[in-house]
């Protein structure tokens, strides 16, 4: 379940994060949270972008 790993609502930014804004309409019967962080999953590892692991 994404919202486990991704959701953290009690973090507290610090001076070197990046934030980033994203809008989601979760599906029907898709609670925001989990639609949510299902997006911060997809961005975390930009899984369009080659990871330097892929070159080994």
């Amino acid at each position: 379940e994404y919202k486990l790993t991704y959701y953290t609502p009690e973090y507290q930014t610090k001076d070197t994060d990046i934030l980033a804004a994203f809008r989601v309409t979760p599906q029907p019967g898709v609670p925001p949270e989990e639609a949510g962080a299902a997006v911060a999953a997809e961005s975390s590892t930009g899984t369009w972008t080659t990871v330097w692991t892929d070159g080994l």
